[in-house]
């Protein structure tokens, strides 16, 4: 069992059942998936560009990774329908928590000038994205081994009903959130 899932299940759990006031432990909120995703505009003149972002998703998070194709033609970005111009990873159960505990514990910290991520970028439901600008900050990565510097979005879907749930259950994890400055 991965080791985040495991704190949550014996200590998180119960912890945010009593500060959120929530009556059956089946309302505590928790993370249903991780989906990683890299979008790839330059993949239209340069397919290699494809390949290396497969590959190295696959090794950050340990699951082969989906090509995405465009949805639809955009004549001003030479874009024709069903190119592919990304790859996409979804992580369920054991792997959802281990990523996100190497996430948390590994990657974010080696962000240069890391100051904490946005409070902010909650969708309304509970669920939280995030954007990374470099793959090197994963230890996986070869630095050796990379042609390009990609970035990738981080979203993580939990069963929580409010951003404040969101929030109370990845703050548990240890998400280093950014403090809030207040407007004078």
């Amino acid at each position: 069992m991965a080791r985040l899932k495991e704190l949550y299940q014996k200590e998180l759990a119960p912890k945010l059942m009593k500060e959120l006031q929530l009556t059956n432990p089946m309302q505590v909120p928790r993370v249903e998936k991780v989906v990683v995703n890299m979008g790839l505009g330059e993949a239209i003149q340069n397919i290699k560009v494809l390949e290396s972002a497969v590959e190295e998703l696959a090794q950050i998070t340990g699951q082969k990774a989906v090509i995405t194709r465009a949805k639809r033609s955009i004549a001003s970005f030479k874009l024709r329908e069903e190119m592919p111009i990304g790859c996409m990873v979804t992580l369920r159960r054991d792997r959802a928590y281990e990523f996100l505990d190497r996430l948390i514990n590994v990657a974010l910290p080696r962000v240069r000038d890391f100051k904490g991520i946005s409070p902010k970028a909650f969708d309304g439901r509970g669920n939280y994205t995030l954007g990374v600008r470099e793959q090197l900050i994963f230890p996986e990565i070869d630095f050796d081994k990379i042609d390009k510097v990609k970035g990738m979005n981080v979203t993580i879907v939990t069963s929580a009903r409010t951003d404040e749930e969101g929030r109370a259950l990845l703050t548990s994890f240890g998400m280093p959130f950014r403090k809030q400055s207040v407007a004078a």
